[in-house]
């Protein structure tokens, strides 16, 4: 009975550990540098969930990793304006392309889904609207970010 609950506690350990944790939106917000103004900004997140936990891939921006697709966090990159790519990889590569205006700000949700060995994370473009506000119950993941 004992490794029953010894097992519980490890296991809840990991999944507690699993979720991204750090300052919120609001707390980072007045320490995120303004836009150069050829380039736009995207900020990617996935929504807190026990679904896929361990399945955390980096996230490529125009084939450069740029972060962690972690449960429950986000962060940001400022990328030159233009067509760019945002790209997943576990089993198999899962790519978005979307063009980024200067100065514009888009929103990248990473969700996971089951897979034949292991689960995908499926990058998707969301409108300003949600991802502002789904972002909100997130915890920065990325760099600090420069004053």
């Amino acid at each position: 009975m004992n490794f029953f609950r010894l097992g519980l506690v490890a296991a809840a350990a990991v999944l507690m550990t699993a979720c991204a944790s750090g300052p919120k939106l609001s707390e980072v917000k007045s320490s995120i540098p303004p836009l150069a103004a050829d380039q736009g900004r995207i900020f990617f997140y996935r929504s807190s969930s026990m679904v896929g936990a361990a399945v955390q891939p980096s996230i490529y921006l125009n084939d450069q990793v740029v972060g962690t697709s972690v449960p429950g966090g986000f962060f940001y990159a400022d990328a030159k304006a233009g067509n760019v790519s945002v790209a997943t990889t576990t089993e198999v590569e899962k790519k978005l392309t979307f063009l980024l205006e200067p100065g514009q700000t888009r929103y990248v949700k990473t969700s996971v889904s089951f897979g034949l060995l292991a689960g995908r994370v499926q990058p998707e473009l969301v409108d300003a609207a949600t991802g502002e506000k789904e972002l909100a119950d997130t915890s920065f993941t990325g760099k600090a970010a420069a004053k």
